[in-house]
């Protein structure tokens, strides 16, 4: 292969959904378009044969995954309009070697895919000796979730095998560049562009990119870096989406319109008023943290006002969030600072010295530790284990995507129930 070949991957549920994407994506200069195993799974071989009949002369690829039964599998897709059958790369031999036999005899080719693969150097040079065409250097959405790189498993590979390398993984323009640059010789693509509200512009950008043949300059940033970078980029029901409907604290609204914040949680338990700890607390924060009080509760009296609200933000604080009363509203108000609250009372308290930091609390029904991400929105506040900090902001940029292009399809005459096919989709009871 002379030139990176472009393969968009079609994983979606529904088959209308993916031949327009496809529509879309040929017409941005896609060169080859996989059925995903979503597809494949949702739809069956009814959805090669209708990439195959639509798209005549082009490259359509069966992500089968094939693990058992080689020669059915990889004879019905073919049969269907398959010119590429997908074997899962850690399958039996007997089953790659069925495989290949039968891409023989259908005239297909095989493409053997490395995801969770353990040692996929030794197991590419394998699958070639046992004639597998091309190699995918897969790592898979879970994977990815948790910062492992396709373009790193791409350069493990490159010159260890003499057949094409295939790429897959989140990749983007810049990504995808990068791994042609180190040694990949076709690139898949999928959330990038089948979740694009403009599908065409965003495969041009690609194919742009892979014929520039210029690799990016990547700013290295810390995991904390990044995990903010990608926070800012969603909203918090993108967030509790991401943990599945999860996270998300009862009671607490923000205080101004059009405020956001997210950052690691300073956490304060304190008590009928005492605003003790939560000023004490303002001075043990870095900034970009944001503080989390339960002020047990209460309502009747506020633990923070607008001179503590000042105080937080000279300290970079990036929010608070308060499981009671705020007062001084105007005030705080007037300065756009992030503030959520269970509501609003006057009555200040005193300063006692009562309650802790950075213990674990309950803030409106949720559960906190030091160090756990906050994320906040006028939706409202939603917590996400620290430890998993980094991958639920990954998933909830998914689902943003996901978002978008739905929304793209409703404003051109959709309707969400005709989008998302919801009477095929609905839970089924016996």
């Amino acid at each position: 292969m002379s030139t990176p070949v472009l393969q968009v991957a079609l994983d979606l549920l529904e088959l209308p959904r993916a031949l327009a994407i496809a529509d879309e994506a040929v017409a941005g200069g896609a060169d080859w378009l996989e059925v995903g195993t979503p597809l494949i799974k949702s739809e069956g071989m009814a959805a090669v044969r209708a990439l195959a009949e639509r798209f005549p002369g082009r490259e359509i690829v069966a992500d089968m995954k094939v693990a058992d039964t080689g020669t059915i599998e990889v004879e019905m897709a073919a049969k269907a309009g398959a010119t590429i059958v997908c074997v899962l790369a850690d399958a039996d031999d007997t089953v790659i070697e069925e495989s290949v036999r039968a891409a023989r005899l259908y005239g297909v080719r095989i493409m053997a895919d490395l995801i969770n693969v353990d040692d996929p150097v030794a197991r590419a040079k394998r699958l070639v000796d046992l004639g597998v065409d091309i190699l995918n250097a897969h790592v898979g959405i879970d994977q990815q979730m948790i910062g492992r790189s396709s373009v790193e498993l791409i350069e493990r590979l490159a010159g260890e095998v003499m057949v094409p390398l295939a790429v897959a993984g989140g990749l983007d323009a810049a990504t995808a560049a990068e791994a042609v640059d180190r040694g990949a010789a076709v690139v898949i693509v999928g959330g990038t562009i089948v979740r694009s509200a403009d599908v065409e512009a965003s495969t041009r950008q690609i194919v742009a990119a892979l014929a520039s043949g210029t690799r990016p300059e990547r700013k290295v940033r810390s995991i904390e870096e990044e995990t903010r970078a990608l926070f800012a980029t969603v909203s918090a029901p993108h967030v509790t989406d991401a943990m599945h409907r999860q996270g998300a604290m009862i009671g607490v609204v923000p205080l101004s319109p059009g405020i956001r914040m997210a950052g690691p949680a300073v956490t304060v338990q304190t008590f009928a008023g005492d605003w003790a700890k939560p000023v004490e607390a303002i001075d043990r924060a870095r900034p970009g943290d944001v503080l989390v009080i339960n002020n047990d509760g209460g309502t009747h009296v506020a633990p923070w006002g607008e001179l503590a609200t000042i105080s937080a933000r000279n300290r970079g604080v990036a929010g608070v969030v308060i499981d009671g009363a705020v007062r001084d509203v105007d005030d705080i108000r007037r300065m756009g600072f992030p503030l959520f609250s269970r509501g609003t009372c006057p009555n200040a308290g005193e300063p006692k010295g009562f309650g802790e930091i950075n213990a674990e609390i309950r803030c409106a029904g949720q559960a906190v530790r030091p160090g756990d991400w906050i994320v906040g929105d006028e939706s409202g506040v939603v917590v996400v284990p620290r430890e998993r900090a980094y991958e639920v902001a990954r998933r909830a940029v998914e689902v943003r995507k996901t978002e978008e292009r739905i929304r793209e399809e409703l404003h051109r005459g959709g309707t969400l129930a005709s989008v998302s096919e919801l009477l095929k989709w609905e839970k089924r009871r016996a």
